[in-house]
């Protein structure tokens, strides 16, 4: 029996093709992956943080982008797009590119039924290598439930969960925080 050989991409094939693609994919060390679409809830979720954070940070030297730029981790080869990052300082793009970029502080993912397993785990392993992360917040749209994952040293991270409306999601890697009711606003369970 003969086996298809699965074509495999180089990065800079990848950025070409997804530079004229109608819809995203993620880049695994070879492999494109098409990414699949999301659901009221998660815009609601990933706005709603972005918004805030933008908000309350206001002139500081932090900014945060949505869904529409890209990560690359070179230690792994891959290229992903994060729901919400968090930037300190300048950014920093991968070589002249301006559409992705190599230094969040924070990473937001809102969870779905079919990614919250690879946002949890291998996902996590991966976003450990960029050297400027620190700051992991899992949010599932299902229901009010928040993980924060936070770097408190060489690979040692602390995990602190959310589950009540009321209770008040506070950063360990920048000077913000928000409530949970306010995370949620608009969502529909």
């Amino acid at each position: 029996m003969v086996q298809a050989q699965e074509r495999r991409y180089s990065p800079e094939e990848y950025l070409e093709l997804e530079t004229e693609a109608e819809a995203r994919s993620e880049y695994l060390d070879g492999e494109i992956i098409p990414m699949t679409g999301g659901t009221p809830n998660h815009n609601r979720i990933a706005k709603n943080v972005s918004q805030a954070v933008d908000s309350a940070i206001g002139d500081q030297d932090y900014e945060s982008f949505m869904t529409d730029l890209r990560l690359w981790i070179p230690k792994q080869r891959i290229f992903t797009y994060p729901d919400v990052m968090v930037v300190k300082g300048s950014l920093e793009y991968l070589e002249k590119r301006k559409d992705t970029i190599t230094n969040p502080l924070v990473i937001v993912e809102v969870l779905s039924d079919s990614t919250k397993n690879y946002d949890r785990g291998e996902k996590f392993e991966f976003y450990r290598t960029v050297e400027s992360f620190q700051e992991y917040i899992l949010i599932d749209q299902y229901k009010i439930h928040v993980e924060q994952f936070s770097k408190t040293g060489t690979r040692k991270w602390s995990l602190e969960e959310y589950e009540d409306e009321n209770d008040t999601l506070a950063f360990t890697s920048i000077p913000f925080q928000m409530s949970l009711s306010a995370i949620y606003k608009k969502v529909e369970f």
